[in-house]
């Protein structure tokens, strides 16, 4: 992440499947050679980057942008396939740092990726995003946003309960044990899209890992600490207590990322743990709702909260883009405070770069002052050394829940991976 990219997530992570061919929208340009006036573009931005499209070809007249949305699981088989056998668009998707397939990292490598070091605002980038923005000392990708991973409510549905969102671990399970109650159970969780099960494990991992040590990445790296003995499995064992609590509804292998949506959305639960992306597509299913992104608690101690919040999935250009001149141009739009602020207000997130004029919307509040007080950590994908160590974690974490795995073997297999790619 994820985490991603992070990862997100990957997580890790991003928007959720419109399930269109990629590799027919990059076909739509290819007759124009050279010349054309057509740019085909791979997004997994669902719900945001369909206004950026408008306004870039609104300030390009006769220019037409060919593009696909896809979930991420999918987009990353695709993408890959479509580089290595030269039917990739001009311009894609790409995640921050090294943690999935589709990531900054393991596309620019094998030379996939235009350097785009060149373009102006590649100097303007925070240190912090422009370290998983780059690869070895170049930059490859135009991340446009942060983004930050927590419970987001549904104020409407938090009134009817009667119930307010908890600071504490305690009044978290608390707050779920009324929750369920009341009929609506506290969170949606979508973990049959087995990139949405990294997320409520990042966001307990923020605190119980990184609030007593900041250093924990750089020991992993030296191979000092290890997932298995680590806090890590503190977190894991709160997520699975929050499951057994009554956190959730009912299913949650059953219930895919659009339908978490809509639970959320409707108000049969009171929320949803996911990246601040989600809240454009909730708005979406509930124009009239509020909704508004709080840190998830791990501990008895509201001060001790830190929150994963890092460089948001960006855009990088294809080496081997038929139009390059429209695809540079693109990145800069969207790179600029217009094409920036545009997608940032859509996926209710933060710019990357200061001075764009971007007023934070109410519901990321909180996120903001997280960030501001530097009490957020990336997503924990985006500094693993290979992409396999977040994989096995998605498919691990959903044998888990399906009772086919434990949280000691799921470390362990996370350790092996992440040494095999040092």
């Amino acid at each position: 992440m994820k985490t991603r990219i992070p990862t997100v997530l990957p997580a890790v992570v991003t928007a959720a499947a419109l399930l269109a061919a990629c590799s027919g929208g990059t076909k739509a340009g290819d007759s124009g050679g050279g010349g054309s006036k057509t740019l085909t573009l791979a997004s997994v931005d669902q719900g945001s980057v369909e206004g950026v499209v408008k306004a870039f070809e609104k300030a390009n007249p006769g220019v037409k942008v060919r593009y696909t949305t896809s979930g991420a699981d999918q987009y990353q088989q695709q993408i890959r396939t479509q580089l290595s056998s030269g039917t990739a668009p001009d311009v894609m998707s790409v995640w921050p740092g090294n943690g999935n397939p589709a990531a900054t990292y393991v596309l620019a490598k094998p030379g996939y990726l235009r350097d785009l070091s060149d373009q102006p605002w590649a100097a303007k980038m925070p240190d912090a995003i422009k370290s998983v923005a780059q690869y070895e000392g170049k930059t490859y990708n135009a991340i446009f946003g942060q983004n930050g991973i927590g419970a987001v409510y549904n104020q409407q549905a938090l009134e009817k309960a009667g119930l307010t969102p908890p600071d504490t671990w305690k009044d978290l399970l608390a707050f779920c044990r009324a929750a369920k109650a009341k009929g609506t159970p506290a969170f949606a969780l979508g973990n049959q899209d087995n990139w949405v099960t990294q997320l409520v494990q990042y966001a307990l991992v923020a605190t119980t890992v990184y609030g007593d040590d900041r250093d924990f990445d750089k020991k992993m790296q030296a191979g000092q600490v290890s997932f298995a003995q680590s806090p890590w499995s503190t977190a894991l064992d709160k997520y699975l207590t929050m499951e057994k609590t009554g956190c959730f509804q009912k299913n949650p292998l059953g219930t895919n990322y659009e339908a978490s949506q809509g639970l959320a959305a409707t108000g049969k639960t009171l929320g949803i743990v996911q990246g601040n992306w989600v809240i454009a597509l909730l708005k979406g299913k509930n124009p009239k709702g509020t909704f508004t992104l709080k840190a998830l608690p791990a501990t008895d101690d509201p001060s001790a909260t830190i929150v994963p919040a890092a460089a948001g999935a960006g855009y990088g250009v294809n080496a081997k883009a038929k139009n390059k001149d429209l695809a540079l141009k693109f990145v800069k739009f969207v790179m600029s405070p217009e094409g920036m602020n545009l997608f940032v207000e859509k996926q209710g997130g933060l710019p990357s770069l200061p001075d764009t004029g971007y007023a934070v919307d109410p519901s990321l509040t909180e996120l903001s002052k997280f960030i501001g007080e530097d009490r957020t950590v990336p997503f924990m994908d985006q500094l693993w050394p290979n992409p396999k160590v977040q994989q096995t974690m998605l498919s691990g974490l959903q044998e888990i829940f399906s009772g086919q795995s434990t949280p000691e073997k799921l470390l362990k297999e996370m350790d092996a991976d992440y040494k095999a790619g040092s």
